[in-house]
């Protein structure tokens, strides 16, 4: 039995250090945000100009002017605050972003990052992905395991145009919880409940390692 998408996002959630700063990148991490413990005194980022955003809001009460990256719309804790592109980045860049949590077509075993464009597809912009997966102090990525097709989504090498080289620290899919290790590549920490370890193998083209191993 694999984690859902809302059982991911919970996962992510328990990766989220109190008293952080920590963007979310646009698809399943936007989950993420209803999942942080109120307590945690945790700012959740937008690349596109807001600090403070809290969770998706009721149906009825949303706000077209508070959205997120992806164009949701969001809610803004007591204390939030939004502001330009410039400020945003400036932010990213200069290092002030414990975590990023992004999604991805492909992570490599070396930690590289694919996550915005796919050959022979719709060409989109890279947006704010390199700057986000260089600029924090970690990154965490969530994904399912595998595309529509079946193919793995953890790979050897990424074939797909790279955001960033060696920035994955940690992986979360709908299967496992793996960590980039260097030197090691893709060391398993946990896997869904039901799911073995022979199976995240099976789903991934490179191999898979324990942490006793690691």
């Amino acid at each position: 039995m694999a984690f859902t998408r809302q059982q991911i996002a919970a996962r992510a959630a328990r990766e989220v250090p109190h008293d952080s700063v920590v963007n979310l990148g646009i698809g399943l991490p936007t989950l993420v945000a209803d999942h942080v413990p109120a307590d945690a005194n945790v700012w959740l980022h937008s690349e596109n100009g807001l600090l403070g955003m809290g969770p998706f809001p009721f149906e009825g009460e949303e706000d077209p002017q508070l959205i997120n990256a992806g164009k949701q719309t969001v809610t803004v804790l007591p204390g939030g605050s939004t502001f330009d592109s410039a400020t945003s980045f400036a932010m990213i860049r200069g290092g002030h972003l414990d975590l990023a949590i992004l999604g991805a077509m492909q992570v490599s075993q070396h930690g590289d990052l694919a996550n915005w464009a796919i050959p022979g597809g719709r060409i989109m912009g890279i947006g704010g992905a390199m700057d986000l997966a260089t600029g924090a102090k970690r990154i965490l990525v969530l994904m399912t395991h595998t595309n529509k097709k079946g193919a793995p989504k953890l790979v050897a090498q990424c074939t797909f145009p790279l955001t960033a080289v060696g920035a994955v620290n940690r992986v979360i899919t709908d299967l496992a919880v793996l960590d980039i290790v260097p030197g090691r590549g893709f060391v398993l920490v946990e896997c869904a409940p039901g799911v073995t370890p022979e199976q995240v193998q099976a789903a991934t083209d490179a191999p898979v390692h324990t942490q006793e191993l690691a």
